[in-house]
C-alpha cells in the first residue's frame, strides 16, 4: 500500500494538510502571498507550529490582506508582539508589512500570480522522488525567485523558504512518487 509523504506524520492537522492542500497548484495572489509569509514564520520553527496558529495569524493580519497591512505601523507591530497566538518576532511582523507593500507593487504591475509563476514557466514542475532524502531543500529556481523577490522589497525570503512556499503552493510536485498524492497532484497540473 502507498504511503504519504514521511515528512506529515500522524498529527491530524498536517495529515489534512499533505492531503488536500500541499503541493496543490495555487494560483489566488491573496492565497500565494498568505503562504509566502507564512513560510517566512516558519523560519527556525516547524511547519506545524504554523499550521497550529494559522487561523490566529489570519485574524491578527485583518485575512492577510495585503491593502490593510500595507498601512501598518509601529503601533500594530506593538499589538502584534503581544500576541500569544502568533510567532511574535518583530523582525518577521515589520517584514510582512514590507511584504506587503511590495506585494501591491507586484500585483499591480503583473499580477503577483503571474509573476511567481512565470518562474516555472507557467505549469508546475513536476518531480519524482522515491525517498525524502532525494528532495533538495532549494534550487536553482528557488534562488532565483529569492533574489528577485528581495531585490522587490520582500524580507524573510531566502531560497529554501522560497522552495518550501513553492512546495506548498504547487509551484514544484515534491509528493514523492510512492505517496497517493503524488498522482492526483501531478493531474491538477
Amino acid at each position: 500500500m502507498a504511503e504519504r509523504c514521511g515528512w506529515c506524520g500522524q498529527d491530524p492537522l498536517y495529515v489534512a494538510y499533505h492531503d488536500t492542500e500541499w503541493g496543490v497548484p495555487d494560483r489566488d495572489p491573496r492565497a500565494l502571498w498568505e503562504k509566502l509569509v507564512l513560510d517566512g514564520f516558519q523560519a527556525g520553527l516547524s511547519w506545524i507550529t504554523i499550521l497550529r496558529k494559522r487561523e490566529a495569524f489570519r485574524a491578527a493580519f485583518a485575512g492577510f490582506d495585503p491593502e490593510v497591512i500595507a498601512g501598518w505601523g509601529p503601533t500594530e507591530v506593538e499589538r502584534l508582539l503581544q500576541d500569544p497566538g502568533i510567532v511574535r518576532h518583530r523582525g518577521k511582523i515589520e517584514a510582512t508589512i514590507t511584504n506587503a507593500q511590495a506585494y501591491l507593487g507586484i500585483e499591480a504591475a503583473q499580477g503577483f500570480s503571474p509573476y511567481l509563476w512565470g518562474f516555472v514557466g507557467d505549469a508546475p514542475l513536476q518531480n519524482r522522488w522515491q525517498s525524502l532524502a532525494e528532495v533538495p531543500a532549494q534550487t536553482d529556481i528557488s534562488r532565483a525567485l529569492s533574489r528577485d523577490l528581495k531585490a522587490r522589497g520582500f524580507k524573510f525570503c531566502g531560497p529554501t523558504i522560497v522552495y518550501a512556499f513553492m512546495q506548498a503552493t504547487g509551484m514544484v510536485n515534491d509528493h514523492l512518487v510512492t505517496c497517493p498524492s503524488h498522482a492526483r497532484v501531478a493531474r491538477l497540473a
